[in-house]
């Protein structure tokens, strides 16, 4: 059964909402430039929310290019660390904790996500001035090609309740992940949107 992480939680009612709903994962955005969507969430917020996250639900903190001293101060909370930036493979410790973003633009090849041994690839859509979180449809092909390398591939990108399905009918993502295709506005999330994903993306019938 496809996993599905809700990324972009901001606040504790849409976080047990998601667990409610059946979510194996959330994901908290701690890179500043998620301010401009309402998607940011200080350190600090996140890690109160997550005292009441409950157990085999993992946890996410989002990153861009940060140094590794913080990264380490994340991990004293966090399961993962989604590394969204120009990581390179060296910048990133304990990748068996790590998950790397690579977004599918123009120049992308698949072959530039083997140097990065971390426990999952996650492929997002290309948008020029923003990494993640745009709305705009991953490149389904390209995943399907990701897929077939054997290694777990979650697929970001554009995902909602309306095409979710389609999405794991086609590309069998080892899992999905999605933040605006399930809010009501900028950094609030639209509960009966997370049920109706989750249920989608658990159950897509063929």
């Amino acid at each position: 059964m496809t996993k599905v992480k809700i990324c972009g939680i901001t606040n504790l009612e849409d976080a047990l909402a998601a667990c409610d709903a059946g979510a194996d994962a959330l994901g908290f955005v701690l890179a500043p430039e998620a301010k401009k969507r309402n998607r940011f969430i200080e350190f600090e917020a996140a890690a109160a929310i997550i005292e009441h996250v409950p157990p085999f639900v993992s946890t996410v903190a989002v990153c861009v290019n940060e140094p590794l001293d913080r990264i380490a101060h994340y991990l004293t909370v966090f399961d993962y660390i989604q590394f969204h930036g120009e990581e390179r493979p060296e910048d990133i410790p304990l990748p068996h904790i790590a998950i790397k973003a690579f977004r599918t633009g123009p120049d992308f090849r698949i072959e530039a996500m083997e140097p990065y041994r971390t426990r999952a690839w996650l492929l997002d859509a290309y948008a020029p001035q923003a990494r993640g979180g745009t709305g705009a449809t991953c490149d389904w092909t390209l995943a399907q090609q990701a897929v077939a390398t054997g290694s777990p591939i979650i697929l970001a990108g554009g995902l909602n309740p309306d095409n979710v399905a389609e999405a794991v009918r086609t590309v069998h993502p080892w899992a999905v992940d999605t933040s605006g295709g399930v809010e009501g506005a900028p950094g609030k999330k639209d509960h009966d949107r997370i049920r109706s994903f989750i249920h989608h993306a658990k159950t897509p019938l063929a």
